[in-house]
């Protein structure tokens, strides 16, 4: 397969261009952890970044947590990740939800890594 198309489809869903290539073990665990990662994230009342103020940290986290592909659509429209300051685990939940999308992109590379054949 195209390795860009790799990318992309494992940028889309997490642990699915290992899928695809034949590496289940390293998919589900891949699946696995960025879920648990963006589950932890929503129970400790994190918020995803938005784009309402234009500041350069703001637009980073923003592009970390679009990071996440479909579930970060998933869980935008469902409202779920709307934060509660008051929280006392609200900045916790947030990296939380931010390093799921970070770590996302890392997945997708090492999938398209492995389709160029950089990686055994």
């Amino acid at each position: 397969m195209n390795p860009h198309l790799i990318f992309f489809i494992s940028w889309l869903v997490p642990g699915l261009g290992h899928l695809l290539q034949k590496r289940k073990l390293k998919a589900a665990v891949f699946f696995a952890g960025i879920l648990a990662l963006l589950a932890m994230g929503i129970l400790m009342k994190g918020k995803f970044y938005d784009t309402a103020v234009m500041h350069p940290l703001l637009l980073l986290g923003f592009l970390s947590d679009l990071g996440n592909g479909l579930l970060y659509f998933a869980v935008k429209f469902s409202g779920l990740a709307m934060g509660d300051i008051k929280n006392v685990t609200f900045h916790y939940g947030t990296a939380y939800l931010a390093a799921a999308g970070l770590l996302n992109y890392l997945v997708a590379l090492n999938a398209f890594d492995i389709a160029k054949g950089r990686k055994p």
